[in-house]
């Protein structure tokens, strides 16, 4: 395994560590009923995404899932603007519109969270297919739950990147549940990696609690999408610590397993592994956490100054008036 320099491996570390207290802040501030509407979080996964996109060049695309805050965040989308999307004001990524599941930066080709269960795989494929006749070097990374292998956009989607060989790299975030659904309830093949290999892509499974093997395997599956090789498909064993949703009671997990999976948590796991390589030092988790304290609170600051839109700028870029 290709290790990370010194300087890396404290970088990723901290996005982890962004990713979690931003997670944790939207959960006080939705309860204290700052952010409304559906909210999904993305505690436990959060080696996934900071493993896999900081490998990806400027000009690769990112699709996502409506659990995407930790996407865009490792985007590199200012999380000001992350959190005044989450709030509904102007001043967000999506300009108040579209809240915690549509997050979308042009800048940064991030094309944002989907509310639909594998609606964002179809449009990687076209992402991917206009790259190729157009001849950029790009590779367009789509996130998805193991829930999307239930639905026909899928295996459309995996069957039409083969057959064209597209540059498109398709991550699994496999957490075993797809809302209250246990995967095994709902699939006959629960390797859904395997059902890539049946419309002829290349894929691999690795332990999305660990960032260190997510990194290494993402380099390999990047390496072969960018090298011309064709799409490929990544999963990512994971497991999501909070509700599928803010309205979820989770009756339907067994606290032992959840308890379980905690006691895996990626970035103690990360810590671990570089303590004991000597990559960082005993206190250079506290002081990051308190560089990461700092800039959400920062961001719910900006959040909280933000304006609504004005009422009458609502039907703006929804309705077009007619030729007069």
């Amino acid at each position: 395994m290709a290790l990370p320099d010194a300087d890396t491996a404290l970088a990723l570390l901290r996005q982890m560590l962004r990713i979690r207290r931003f997670e944790d802040r939207c959960a006080e501030l939705y309860s204290a009923g700052k952010i409304r509407g559906f909210m999904h979080l993305y505690n436990g996964e959060e080696a996934i995404a900071a493993g896999i996109i900081p490998l990806l060049e400027p000009a690769d695309a990112i699709l996502a899932t409506y659990r995407e805050h930790g996407h865009a965040l490792v985007r590199g989308v200012d999380m000001g603007a992350v959190m005044a999307e989450m709030y509904g004001k102007q001043e967000g990524c999506s300009r108040g519109r579209g809240g915690s599941m549509h997050l979308f930066d042009a800048g940064t080709r991030f094309y944002g969270g989907n509310a639909i269960v594998a609606g964002a795989l179809p449009l990687a494929v076209g992402l991917a297919l206009a790259d190729k006749l157009q001849n950029r070097p790009h590779v367009s990374v789509c996130f998805f739950g193991e829930g999307a292998a239930a639905e026909g956009e899928f295996h459309e989607s995996l069957n039409l990147a083969a057959l064209w060989q597209l540059p498109v790299l398709f991550v699994c975030e496999n957490n075993l549940y797809a809302m209250g659904t246990a995967l095994a309830r709902s699939e006959a093949e629960t390797d859904i990696h395997l059902k890539a290999r049946s419309y002829g892509l290349h894929s691999a499974a690795v332990d999305g609690m660990d960032l260190l093997a997510v990194r290494e395997a993402a380099t390999a599956a990047i390496g072969h999408v960018r090298a011309g090789n064709g799409p490929y498909l990544l999963e990512c064993h994971t497991f999501r610590f909070r509700a599928h949703s803010m309205f979820d009671s989770q009756l339907y997990r067994d606290k032992a397993e959840v308890a379980q999976w905690q006691a895996r948590d990626p970035i103690d796991l990360y810590e671990r592994e570089l303590l004991n390589l000597g990559l960082i030092e005993a206190g250079s988790r506290a002081a990051l956490e308190a560089e990461v304290e700092a800039e959400v609170e920062a961001a719910v600051v900006f959040a909280e100054a933000g304006t609504w839109e004005p009422v009458e700028q609502l039907t703006r870029d929804v309705y077009t008036q007619p030729a007069a």
